[in-house]
């Protein structure tokens, strides 16, 4: 089993986690005690959704009205007399808006915005997740202060930490409109001292949590080998080369994304170490009910059942129905979406169900699968140990048919492959608690090559340089070349919390006044050469990361003063920006050196939006 250290602060705290799900999200939480191992509890009550016991998600579903007012959130949108009055008032049925947010970076050749619910008039999809968060929090003030006692809650609040997750493939921009938002949302006040309160975390590394603390190392997996906990015997894994390590993939297949994470694991003691860049792709358990509809609205096109109200009640229960249970391509499907007397044969429609074969039914998911095995297969090869053991989480993973499709390619390959059978809706909530306890992960891999643009004295024996002697210029120190590009991290690279990152370059002006401030533009190369040299070169692959601002003013009076060779001075100073890549967000600070002893000072960490 697992076991969790006591709490080792001085006063009672509370952590609170939410996972903002495509389709559901949920909140889990835990209460610190001093001395008192942390128990991690879901929050299982919700509005509209009393009488459901241990329920720990509600669907992420808004309705706005035509002022732009949040008339229903969650599991009230279920309600009848809500359907009702949202159709005779004509108010905005939100879903699926967590993917405004997503990466632009993120392939989508798939769909676009236009096939995604439009906002509400007027609202950002920032200030959408700020109104779901806000809701969330407020859900979590009511279960535990009638859990625990309201004195709890009000006496912790302004000191509760908040754990956020994201998918894998959100990227900096993204963390900081989930940071804004939490501010709109009321989850924390604005500006520095609320902020760090806020964590944020992967969905993929919030599930590998989950796993660990929940199957990897209970007591049906203590005796090594590794087994499957719903397969009916215990299969054993041939033992790895390294017996106190071996590569385990987790697979977080949600609504809207499909994040897979790689590490290698050690089980006692427990550790975990990311071998190979994570993955996410646009491929979750949404887009099988996006071309299911596409597939519908084309095979009923003249039908009379081919208008848009019943074709929608037809998706709606495929997706509550069909997707979940499908399992054999070769026995039909039926949509029972009608009375007896809803019949057209022609269109294979009976007694009010739709028939549909098992193959076209099966269609729908082959772009998920595939892109599931791709992207598994990218990491595998990137990994730089042997997998031996995949994890499937998430409410996706429901699905038989992803299931039985991925146990069949992981058999192929001697690869042990499990669905856990307890609460994998909350997986990543519940993990994300876990990741603020416990800290699994010692070291994490780059998922681009991070470097800056720079310019490069030129070399005259270098052909590289020679083919570019053109667009040569004179610098302070001679002929350089544009165009420039020096690496920081590399792709792949594991790098550890607390490993420093530094790029050092000469900060040269001509008058003191204007070094009050640092701008310093980090790229992230998204291409495949191992070794990117010139940015003009791929320029479609060199995206801005992020920008580093710091306020320099204190180290202008040690800036050097060096003539010029046609008379005049110019000053210079070397500086140290220092990066750490290793958190799950990334910090900066600069360095400078002072009278010997060196000088650090914070900078910010700014991203475009």
């Amino acid at each position: 089993m697992f076991l969790r250290k006591p709490y080792e602060g001085s006063s009672r705290k509370l952590i609170l986690a939410f996972d903002v799900g495509t389709t559901f999200s949920g909140i889990s939480y835990a209460i610190l005690d001093p001395g008192e191992v942390p128990v991690i509890r879901g929050v299982s009550k919700f509005p509209a959704q009393e009488h459901v016991g241990g329920d720990n998600k509600i669907p992420s579903v808004m309705y706005y009205d035509g002022e732009g007012k949040i008339r229903a959130i969650g599991a009230e949108t279920q309600q009848p007399h809500i359907i009702e009055e949202a159709v005779k008032e004509g108010w905005v049925k939100l879903e699926w808006w967590k993917l405004h947010l997503r990466s632009k970076h993120l392939d989508a050749s798939h769909f676009s915005d236009a096939d995604l619910p439009s906002l509400p008039p007027g609202k950002t999809a920032v200030e959408v997740l700020g109104h779901f968060m806000g809701y969330l929090y407020e859900c979590a003030k009511a279960y535990i202060t009638e859990g625990h006692a309201p004195i709890l809650w009000s006496s912790l609040e302004g000191r509760m930490e908040l754990i956020l997750t994201h998918p894998n493939g959100w990227e900096g921009p993204q963390q900081q409109q989930i940071r804004h938002a939490a501010e709109l949302g009321g989850l924390i006040p604005a500006g520095e001292e609320g902020q760090s309160r806020v964590h944020l975390l992967t969905e993929g590394e919030a599930s590998l949590h989950f796993c660990v603390t929940n199957v990897l190392v209970s007591e049906t997996f203590s005796a090594m080998p590794i087994v499957c906990t719903e397969e009916p015997a215990v299969e054993e894994v041939p033992a790895p080369e390294n017996q106190d390590h071996q590569g385990v993939i987790i697979i977080d297949a949600g609504g809207g994304t499909v994040d897979l994470s790689a590490y290698s694991m050690k089980l006692s003691p427990t550790s975990f170490r990311e071998i190979a860049p994570a993955e996410c792709r646009l491929q979750g358990s949404v887009f099988i009910t996006y071309r299911a509809h596409a597939f519908l609205r084309a095979t009923l096109a003249n039908s009379k059942f081919g208008n848009e109200e019943t074709l929608q009640r037809i998706v709606d229960i495929f997706d509550r129905t069909t997707k979940l249970m499908f399992r054999d391509a070769d026995e039909p499907q039926y949509i029972q979406f009608g009375g007896v007397r809803d019949r057209e044969p022609e269109y294979n429609i009976r007694s009010g169900k739709l028939k549909l074969s098992g193959q076209d039914v099966a269609k729908l998911f082959e772009p998920s699968v595939e892109e599931i095995i791709a992207a598994f297969e990218q990491q595998r090869k990137a990994a730089t140990m042997p997998i031996t053991c995949v994890f499937l989480v998430g409410g996706f993973a429901a699905s038989d048919w992803l299931y039985s499709n991925l146990v069949k390619y992981m058999s192929s390959l001697n690869i042990t492959f499990c669905r856990p059978n307890q609460h994998v809706n909350k997986a990543v909530a519940d993990g994300a608690v876990s990741f603020y306890l416990d800290r699994l992960v010692s070291g994490r891999a780059a998922r681009f090559t991070y470097g800056t643009g720079c310019n490069v004295m030129y070399n005259q024996y270098d052909s590289e340089h020679a083919s570019r002697r053109s667009s040569a210029f004179e610098g302070f120190d001679g002929l350089e070349l544009p165009y420039g590009f020096e690496p920081i991290l590399t792709k792949g690279t594991e790098v550890s919390e607390r490993q420093e990152f530094r790029k050092s370059f000469i900060f040269e002006e001509f008058n003191r006044s204007r070094c009050n401030k640092l701008h310093l533009d980090i790229l992230a190369y998204r291409g495949k050469l191992p070794n990117p040299r010139w940015i003009d070169e791929e320029q479609d692959v060199f995206t801005s990361m992020c920008t580093i601002r710091a306020d320099t003013s204190k180290l202008a009076h040690s800036m050097q003063s060096n003539p010029l060779p046609g008379g005049g001075a110019y000053y210079s100073i070397l500086i140290h920006v220092i990066l750490l890549f290793g958190l799950t967000e990334l910090k900066a600070q600069i360095s400078w050196r002072e009278n010997g002893a060196e000088v650090r000072s914070p900078a910010m960490v700014v991203y475009e939006d």
